[in-house]
């Protein structure tokens, strides 16, 4: 076969090959376009129904589309909970939640941060901090309601607090602190290691670079777990359920070692009711505490806004 041949085949190869590449070109662009189509109508579909169950709610709440009783009014947040639908408010309910998801984030996110900065800052790479991060990575996906058992065994029996707030309160605390520490790692290791030398070459020490470049750094991805972890707390109803959180409470807690309820245990109920207007109340509280979360929501996103450095 002479050169020129050769110099042919290889041409004609060469197109075969640039051809093919073309195709396949092709084909992952179409399926690129189809599973980006895909990702869309998912996420429309998502909160179509999301809008649709809200709208629900409201409107079972409030009669605002249908005509029908207002239930959102003073009486439901000034009374406490009734056999009669028209005198029954969740005035306990509001102030249990609010006791006892401000007491859970008193006792996790300084404990869940203080662990993160540990395992990440401090701990030394051996055998004990691998079982550790794995037990933490274990507990981040563990049922509430085993929860529920341990804060009974633990703080209701064994330290003898009872059936009171702070029990529900360290029983869901121990439910959001790995979810707080994973989360926390994980911003506290995306600081970049350049901030740290800098830090160390102008003579600063290994707490004063953590507490003055690491945190100011990683606060925005500390605050966005911790937030996640609140969600989950705040519509928690097995783990309090099972310590003994009561469905029917007459009266505002003395103390933190009183009796309690929260708001899903009440809504819980009422929707347990063959009363149609006892689920209409549990549509208003249902209002209600996603008004609580949404609130907390907006001001750790403040915060996180408002103290997180940029560099």
């Amino acid at each position: 076969m002479s050169a020129q041949e050769q110099i042919g085949v290889k041409t004609q190869s060469v197109e075969k090959v640039t051809d093919r590449g073309g195709g396949n070109l092709k084909w992952r662009h179409f399926k690129g376009t189809i599973l980006t189509i895909l990702g869309w109508f998912s996420i429309v579909f998502g909160l179509s129904i999301l809008v649709v169950l809200i709208l629900d709610v409201i409107s079972k709440a409030t009669g605002i589309f249908t005509g029908g009783t207002n239930w959102l009014t003073w009486e439901f947040f000034n009374n406490f909970d009734s056999r009669f639908p028209t005198r029954a408010g969740a005035k306990a309910a509001i102030v249990g939640t609010l006791y006892t998801i401000s007491l859970t984030i008193l006792f996790a996110f300084p404990l869940g941060v203080a662990a993160a900065i540990y395992l990440e800052e401090y701990a030394r790479d051996n055998w004990f901090s691998k079982l550790v991060e794995i037990n933490i990575s274990n507990l981040a996906a563990v049922p509430s309601i085993i929860y529920g058992l341990l804060g009974l065994q633990v703080f209701a029996r064994w330290l003898f607090l009872g059936r009171s707030i702070i029990t529900g309160a360290l029983t869901l605390a121990l439910l959001v602190v790995p979810i707080i520490i994973v989360a926390s790692r994980e911003s506290i290791r995306a600081v970049p290691l350049s901030l740290r030398q800098a830090s160390y070459a102008l003579g600063a020490t290994r707490w004063q670079t953590v507490w003055h470049v690491v945190l100011p750094q990683s606060i925005g991805g500390i605050l966005t777990g911790s937030i996640l972890a609140v969600s989950r707390a705040i519509g928690e109803t097995a783990p309090l359920i099972t310590i003994g959180a009561l469905t029917f409470v007459p009266f505002l807690p003395r103390s933190l070692f009183d009796v309690f309820t929260v708001l899903p245990i009440q809504i819980f109920n009422w929707t347990s009711r063959p009363n149609d207007d006892f689920r209409a109340l549990a549509a208003a509280g249902i209002l209600v505490l996603l008004t609580i979360l949404l609130t907390i929501n907006a001001l750790a996103i403040y915060l996180r806004n408002r103290y997180q450095k940029r560099y």
